[in-house]
């Protein structure tokens, strides 16, 4: 991509209105645009590095049996009054809306109702399970205030993932292999190390769910870390249990936290609700098993920005940049180094190496570091007279602070 042709532009200033880091340099690095309180568009660059997080999840979804599909965002009222969710005295950050017939609808924020009255055409034998179904799709929630740019907003993406399983046994099976596959996303996307595996409440599907939460001081959430074994539990579960449940140990320290994904079991509440059974090996009725699983890629993205970001910027992992390379001509007189430019761009995209190329002639080179270092993609490459006298390129890895000179030759080696 010709940084020329690039719909987008940086700011110098983080906008007036925005206090959280993630909004602030995603604004100003041009990945977002802020459309009201809790709501945002994902520009050209922003909409890259999303893709690449909803590809890393699928992915992982799909690895364990997940089953692409898309639901309807709007919601009908009968089938939420089935469970009791209807009502704003139950649920109070429904977004309802009505048909020119005065029919109410519900702008979706959640689908466990749609899903679980959608499998009755569905499921009918043990054969026909289990079934692990998931969506990314746009969820809306009327959050009383909305905060922490896109962590945290009334408009956002979601993957959610619901089991259909035999019974509880089955269920548990894939239920550990969801949290290993949660664990492998937020390594890939390059928090791992600060995400921990907490134990919380399941609210009112379950005694108990797992949340997996991001140490960062923008964390609405307070987790308590086990110094000796590393294991975490949330705040409510550490009021009820002084000592570590996996070592013993009452040496924990606190932690301000993201959530990032959670996992629960839902049991038999929906299938109950809406009659989803199936007739077993022995001919018996029975009621279909539940989880759900979400994640919020847009609620990643943010996560990423606040962990690793730096005084200078954004620094995106490889797996969710959205260019690998940033390609940097310096304004010279001298042809040669344009050509040079161009021709590395080319042989880069030839090698499947993703190239942001800054061609503009009007900016200096100070500008072009500067912005490098907002945007944030993982390679700094530097083409110039230096060092096109060298028949080389300076490359610089964003993460890092120390600069080197690789043969043009050789160049395409530095990315495998």
């Amino acid at each position: 991509m010709l940084q020329s042709k690039l719909f987008t532009k940086t700011r110098r200033e983080p906008p007036s209105d925005e206090v959280s880091k993630n909004a602030q340099l995603l604004i100003r690095a041009g990945y977002i645009h802020k459309e009201m309180a809790g709501v945002y568009s994902y520009l050209p660059l922003g909409l890259r590095v999303l893709n690449n997080i909803c590809n890393v999840i699928r992915e992982e979804m799909n690895a364990i049996g997940g089953q692409e599909m898309i639901l309807t965002a709007l919601q009908d009222r009968a089938l939420w009054e089935k469970t009791n969710r209807w009502s704003d005295e139950v649920v109070d950050n429904w977004f309802k809306t009505k048909l020119k017939n005065d029919t109410e609808l519900g702008l979706g924020f959640t689908h466990e109702e749609e899903l679980t009255n959608l499998m009755k055409d569905h499921i009918n034998s043990f054969r026909d399970l289990p079934i692990y179904a998931y969506q990314i799709q746009t969820k809306f929630r009327n959050e009383s205030r909305a905060k922490s740019g896109i962590i945290r907003g009334r408009e956002f993406l979601m993957k959610d993932l619901y089991s259909f399983s035999r019974d509880e046994e089955e269920h548990k099976v894939f239920y550990e292999k969801c949290k290993k596959a949660y664990k492998n996303i937020f390594k890939r996307v390059g928090i791992g190390e600060k995400t921990y595996v907490t134990s919380a409440s399941g609210g009112v599907f379950s005694k108990y769910s797992d949340e997996f939460q991001t140490v960062t001081d923008a964390g609405e959430d307070m987790i308590y870390i086990c110094n000796k074994c590393k294991s975490a539990i949330n705040k409510e579960i550490k009021l009820e249990n002084a000592n570590c449940s996996e070592c013993g140990s009452s040496d924990f320290r606190e932690e301000k936290a993201v959530e990032v994904g959670n996992i629960f079991s839902l049991g038999t509440r929906f299938s109950e609700a809406f009659n989803l059974k199936y007739v077993d090996k022995n001919g018996e009725n029975k009621l279909v098993f539940m989880g759900s699983y979400g994640i919020g890629p847009g609620r990643l993205m943010g996560t990423i920005v606040e962990v690793l970001a730096d005084d200078r910027g954004i620094i995106w992992p490889k797996e969710v940049a959205p260019f690998t390379a940033h390609l940097i001509e310096l304004k010279s007189d001298n042809k040669k180094v344009n050509a040079t430019a161009k021709k590395i761009y080319q042989d880069l995209q030839k090698q499947g190496v993703q190239v942001l190329y800054d061609d503009r002639q009007d900016k200096q080179a100070g500008e072009k570091f500067a912005e490098a270092d907002l945007i944030g993609i993982p390679y700094r490459l530097v083409i110039s007279e230096k060092t096109l006298a060298k028949n080389s390129v300076e490359l610089k890895e964003r993460s890092k602070s120390e600069a080197k000179l690789v043969k043009i030759k050789q160049l395409t080696k530095a990315f495998k």
